[in-house]
């Protein structure tokens, strides 16, 4: 049993790195609609310019706010530059420019700070501490302390501030919005700031678990499936999705990996989601798609 609880435990806080990814994707997709695959090479640039200034000699904290302006002007410049012409476009379309954005930016990164592989340091030992007859990882630890003080951060600002309620509103309807005055190019070029802080923060923690290289773009994939189960366009799902996700591929390596040579981890996931995708296509939390004929 302890040892259930310990494969069961790491998951849960593996699920919760998950979902800050897959948050990101939320934000843009519940306001405008588009499936943000720009998101993984936010990501990496992040952590990249991160790790490239304080190797360079900056300061921590200064290194830290350097990264954070430069994803606020990429947030911004994608609003203006790429959302803004292609308003009212098929989505289609407007997938297809995330995609070619997200080359776009990891050129960018290449160009500015290299291709190589850099180490990541935080400050947070990645040995296990016991709780309770259970070892738990003190990086997973500090990771999920993060991730939830960044929701809770979100929930907070979408709930009391006045872009928040403007946000919330042009999720809920955008004509709606209009119509009472909302300016929607405000509001999503504060939601593409918003989701460049969460790269940030999300490339950070992945770059310390997994090296900054430009594989960490690849990251998003893992978002995939928490989408799935959990919706689209809710936050909450993103959460309950990233739990559920990051717990299952854990119990399937090490109950059911065995039946099959082990190595399951990887795609068990998606194997997941599909199967749920066929029950509820609308994930837990989404809306559903009511239309009349």
């Amino acid at each position: 049993m302890d040892f259930l609880l310990e494969v069961l435990v790491g998951g849960l806080l593996s699920g919760v790195m998950y979902s800050l990814v897959a948050i990101g994707f939320v934000l843009i997709y519940k306001t405008s609609g588009v499936l943000n695959f720009a998101q993984g090479a936010q990501l990496l640039f992040a952590a990249l310019t991160f790790v490239s200034l304080v190797e360079r000699g900056l300061p921590f904290v200064a290194a830290l706010a350097a990264t954070l302006a430069a994803m606020v002007v990429i947030g911004l410049a994608i609003e203006r530059l790429v959302l803004r012409p292609l308003v009212n476009q098929p989505p289609i379309t407007l997938f297809m420019a995330t995609l070619g954005l997200s080359y776009v930016i990891e050129g960018a990164a290449q160009l500015l700070w290299g291709a190589q592989v850099h180490g990541l340091e935080l400050g947070i030992d990645d040995s296990p501490i016991e709780a309770a007859g259970i070892f738990i990882s003190q990086f997973d630890l500090f990771a999920a302390a993060v991730a939830g003080l960044m929701v809770a951060a979100l929930v907070l600002f979408f709930r009391k501030t006045r872009t928040g309620l403007a946000f919330r509103a042009v999720a809920d309807d955008q004509v709606a919005a209009l119509s009472v005055g909302i300016r929607l190019p405000r509001v999503w070029a504060a939601v593409w700031i918003a989701a460049g802080v969460v790269a940030l923060v999300a490339g950070l923690l992945w770059g310390a678990r997994l090296g900054v290289q430009f594989s960490l773009s690849l990251v998003v994939l893992k978002a995939l499936p928490v989408l799935v189960l959990g919706g689209f366009d809710s936050i909450a799902g993103a959460i309950v999705g990233g739990l559920l996700i990051g717990a299952t591929e854990k119990l399937a390596e090490v109950y059911i990996g065995p039946f099959f040579g082990g190595g399951i981890e990887g795609w068990f996931a998606y194997v997941a989601a599909l199967a749920f995708l066929l029950i509820r296509p609308s994930g837990l939390f989404g809306q559903k798609l009511v239309e009349r004929v």
